[in-house]
């Protein structure tokens, strides 16, 4: 039988006052791996209260030992790895090794965060008075609701959590109902922990209902979202309307430039993983390849060919290279996005079907278009599944041009030797995260992350950046009298 994860609020496991749950669905072979809570509002306000209740206690605890506290989350969580790892695997879909990689870098922000008890909060800045002291010093924002998606579902909520609750905010968590079970059990490790009563709060649901409470809220004082593009747009005009801070990060459709000079080999390895791995569902994964002519059709064999050897299958299983879409929802969308590409005129020249297991899971085979031209569907919306659109072009200027030719501007990365070509990529593309002669999908915690244009609000997530949103600075002057 399927495990069935409560509500946490106040401190305490609640059902939720609805009576009715939301199954969990392993995308490998469409079994119920647990039930959550398909909350109401009143379980919302709850939270909500519970949240603005413990924030006076929690922030007069103190940063260093709200710090020690996240120290033992992590701990705990490393205790519990190969747990919420299969479990993840099972709900999400990508592989065993992926899920691992992605709960052990959980551990390692907590740790990072955990280490900002021990840091400045503050800075010392002259005074024109030589017998007065000016000093800043961080303060809270207060409650901190936090939505997040289900395709990174232990990294993405911790690497959230972590910051809000080190700067002495409180919390009101809502996952996604796709990865809610990992999340509960995420939630259970600061639980064990210690964590005061109030302090994190965790609520399941949809988010025409749940999401859309949090998002309305005025006794919430910030806000931080990761998904799409139209969500993000209705938590912007709330929070803007309630004078409530935010935080969006809304997804890219992320280019790879090859150029003529580029090493082939490492090119094609990190289209291969970064359009592939966790089967393209990742905010960063490459969806536009952009190569220059002289190299295009000795690139695309070898892409071809590498592509070719993937194995395909339940991520559980040792010898699976690329699992399923996370849900059915997202495996239909795949594939209409990939009959639209055909539609609109580009060929498919591998994969572009489902897969047919006898598990009957979401499986799509990984999918290249070329003769893509820009303004087609496939070369500006975000698929979010393992589709690429490979794209021709005559120089370095063009290949930029095309890259920055959508109003996404996440990541970005290109492959050269010439440091000439990387300098001018640097400077002009626009992207938050660029990267060269790497893939355009890898985010390392103690940076900031975020992108510009339609990916993000403008403020940045991890690493030191993200004491600017979780924070507010307070101008203190003294003088003795």
């Amino acid at each position: 039988m399927a495990d069935l994860f409560l509500n946490y609020i106040n401190g305490e496991w609640r059902e939720s006052g609805s009576g009715q749950l939301i199954d969990s669905i392993n995308p490998a072979n469409r079994e119920v791996i647990g039930s959550v809570q398909s909350s109401t509002i009143e379980d919302v306000n709850d939270a909500i209260q519970a949240a603005n209740d413990a924030k006076k206690s929690w922030r007069q605890l103190g940063q260093y030992n709200r710090g020690q506290i996240l120290y033992k989350v992590a701990e705990i969580l490393e205790k519990n790895l190969e747990d919420v790892a299969q479990n993840l695997t099972k709900e999400m879909g990508k592989t065993l090794p992926e899920a691992i990689g992605e709960t052990q870098r959980g551990i390692s922000i907590l740790k990072y965060y955990a280490s900002e008890g021990t840091r400045k909060e503050g800075d010392v800045i002259p005074s024109s008075d030589k017998d007065a002291l000016m000093f800043t010093k961080r303060v809270p924002l207060g409650v901190v609701g936090i939505i997040t998606p289900w395709n990174f579902p232990v990294a993405i909520p911790i690497w959230k959590i972590a910051p809000a609750l080190v700067y002495g905010n409180t919390v009101v968590f809502k996952p996604a109902s796709e990865a809610a079970v990992t999340a509960a059990k995420i939630v259970k490790c600061f639980d064990e922990a210690g964590l005061p009563p109030g302090v994190l709060n965790f609520i399941t649901g949809s988010g025409s209902k749940v999401g859309d409470a949090l998002i309305n809220s005025k006794n919430i004082h910030g806000i931080t979202f990761t998904g799409s593009e139209n969500t993000g747009a209705l938590v912007a005009k709330a929070a803007s309307a309630n004078g409530v801070k935010y935080q969006l990060e809304m997804g890219g459709k992320n280019p790879v430039i090859v150029l003529d000079d580029a090493n082939l080999n490492s090119a094609v390895s990190a289209v291969l993983s970064g359009a592939f791995k966790s089967t393209g569902q990742k905010c960063t994964a490459s969806s536009r390849v952009i190569v220059q002519s002289g190299i295009y059709e000795q690139f695309k064999s070898a892409l071809l060919e590498e592509t070719s050897k993937i194995t395909i299958g339940d991520g559980l299983l040792s010898d699976t290279w690329m699992g399923p879409c996370a849900s059915e929802s997202q495996y239909n969308t795949v594939l209409e996005y990939i009959q639209i590409g055909k539609d609109e005129g580009a060929n498919v020249i591998f994969g572009g079907k489902p897969v047919e297991t006898s598990s009957s899971g979401f499986y799509v085979e990984p999918t290249i278009f070329e003769n893509v031209t820009s303004n087609m569907r496939i070369a500006q919306e975000e698929i979010f599944g393992p589709v690429i659109a490979l794209i021709k072009v005559d120089s370095t200027d063009e290949a930029v041009e095309v890259a920055n030719d959508t109003r996404y501007g996440l990541s970005a990365s290109l492959f050269t030797t010439n440091i000439g070509s990387a300098l001018t990529f640097m400077d002009e593309i626009e992207a938050g995260l660029v990267r060269v002669n790497a893939e355009s999908a890898g985010v390392e915690l103690q940076a900031p992350f975020g992108g510009m244009k339609s990916s993000s609000s403008g403020t940045r997530e991890q690493g030191e950046a993200a004491k600017e949103f979780y924070t507010s600075i307070k101008t203190v002057f003294v003088k003795a009298e």
